[in-house]
């Protein structure tokens, strides 16, 4: 059979993440059991037109605004396609009123107050009045996401039929866990694209609090973005700076390290489909700490893989640090439940229920 995954962004877009990540899973996961895939995505600055990237043939095409024409015309010189995956950030592609075949809306979270971070108003406010209309537009499509959470909200909006399927990830979790008894410096780890809606900032805000109690502890930030510079200059307005480290973007490897070498990894963004680096982390033996929005009160089971902060500041995140620290029987028992739930989310233990469904929809 023939799968096309549309998606904005492509696993060598700069601003790829965790979204691109689970997407190429499940196309390599298809084209493994014969089949025939294909990735549509927005053509970037020295981006080639196609390419075969981690063994997923990738065509790009148009940018904001232009790529949905862009893919309906490649679409249209291609051989019939057998399920189409229209993949929403915010804006999808409306494949099903021009495919012309059976399709699928794959979302990983509604946007809703995200829109507030990277626009101002009145863009914000279109741009999630667009959403929610869309959405509805969308409402007898069939869904496909890995959040309860999202599945709710579609729901709430109109949406008639959506798959819950959760992501997995490619970590292997580490075979025994090995000994790490908290202590200080309590070392924190933010894993995450700077953006202004992932809110490093509070990770920062949260060590501030910390060393004004007199705990200390450091923070490893690991990836890049727009937001580097003004975090930077926050660390010094703050008299962090020598608690923080800023990392860059990581091998896998280097990754998995950092994040095994870590107590606890800080989760803030606004708002997440799932979490993906909350589970890398669990499966090397690091619980996290994160706030109670949607997506990430899924990926952290409360007071069972980590904790979930009381509320969404700075505050409480050092608090929810600072009850680890002060209980290290609960903190042990966080790290072995979060390790061993982490084992659950191997590709291997996802992949073939995913690709069963997505084979199902294509077989109409």
């Amino acid at each position: 059979m023939r799968f096309l995954m549309l998606n904005w962004r492509d696993p060598k877009n700069p601003l790829a993440g965790g979204a691109e990540r689970v997407t190429a899973g499940y196309l390599s996961a298809l084209k493994q059991r014969g089949h025939e895939v294909f990735w549509f995505a927005n053509l970037f600055p020295g981006a080639a037109l196609e390419e075969t990237v981690e063994g997923i043939p990738v065509v790009r095409g148009g940018g904001k605004g232009s790529s949905v024409l862009a893919a309906r015309r490649w679409y249209r010189r291609q051989r019939p396609f057998d399920l189409v995956i229209d993949q929403h950030h915010g804006i999808p592609w409306y494949a099903p009123w021009w495919s012309g075949t059976r399709c699928v809306a794959y979302i990983h979270e509604v946007l809703g107050p995200i829109w507030d971070v990277f626009y101002n108003w009145p863009w914000s406010a279109i741009g999630k009045w667009q959403e929610r209309r869309t959405l509805w537009l969308y409402r007898n499509v069939q869904f496909w996401t890995a959040s309860a959470s999202t599945r709710t909200i579609l729901s709430e909006i109109g949406v008639r039929h959506v798959q819950l399927i959760p992501y997995g990830v490619h970590t292997t979790a580490i075979p025994e866990l090995e000994s790490k008894p908290i202590e200080q410096p309590v070392r924190l780890v933010m894993v995450s694209r700077l953006a202004p809606n992932k809110r490093v900032d509070h990770g920062i805000r949260a060590l501030r609090c910390l060393a004004d109690r007199g705990i200390r502890a450091t923070l490893n930030i690991v990836g890049a973005g727009d937001m580097e510079p003004a975090l930077r200059a926050l660390t010094l307005e703050l008299s962090v700076g020598g608690m923080v480290r800023f990392s860059g973007p990581l091998s896998e490897a280097a990754k998995d390290a950092a994040l095994r070498e870590a107590h606890l990894l800080l989760h803030a963004s606004l708002r997440e489909g799932w979490g993906l680096n909350i589970i890398e982390a669990n499966a090397m033996g690091t619980p996290a700490v994160v706030y109670p929005v949607a997506g990430l009160i899924e990926a952290t089971v409360q007071d069972q893989t980590g904790r979930v902060a009381d509320s969404e500041c700075p505050e409480a995140l050092a608090d929810a640090v600072q009850r680890c620290v002060e209980e290290p029987a609960d903190y042990q028992r966080y790290r072995r439940c979060a390790w061993e739930r982490a084992r659950t989310f191997h590709w291997s233990q996802v992949l073939p229920r995913a690709c069963d469904w997505l084979e199902a929809r294509a077989r109409g």
